[in-house]
């Protein structure tokens, strides 16, 4: 409740709609959340006016887009954001830290995200706004 006794307006993830700078406050900002697709999904509607089905059909759109570019050997680089990388590794040697056995380890391919320098500043501003 809010102190004039109206009801307080939520988002599905808990956050609460912020007028002032049009984000879902809570949703997108707060520390320590994982962020769903759902909360995505309540992003999209929220700021651009899609219906819900409509928000949910473009963020999978999307992340389907990234996905099958991933699988094909791909870069996907998002300017002011970072770029996603298939790496492929090697076949080596690990060891069972229980026993101390050798084991080894397969080839395989991984992800790995690269962000780029403007995010790491954003990053980084954030973390100089919370300690004043």
């Amino acid at each position: 409740m809010l102190a004039d006794g109206g009801p307080r307006r939520t988002t599905r993830s808990g956050g609460t709609p912020d007028a002032a700078n049009g984000r879902v406050k809570g949703l997108l900002t707060m520390a320590g959340k994982t962020i769903t697709r759902a909360d995505l999904c309540e992003a999209v509607y929220q700021k651009v006016g899609l219906s819900r089905t409509e928000s949910a059909d473009l963020v999978e759109m999307v992340l389907g887009e990234i996905s099958d570019c991933l699988v094909e050997g791909e870069s996907v680089k998002l300017s002011s954001f970072g770029t996603f990388l298939v790496r492929s590794k090697g076949e080596r040697i690990g060891r069972n830290p229980k026993t101390g056995e050798e084991v080894p380890i397969s080839p395989r391919r991984v992800m790995v995200f690269k962000p780029s320098n403007v995010l790491k500043q954003k990053i980084n501003e954030s973390l100089a706004g919370d300690e004043g």
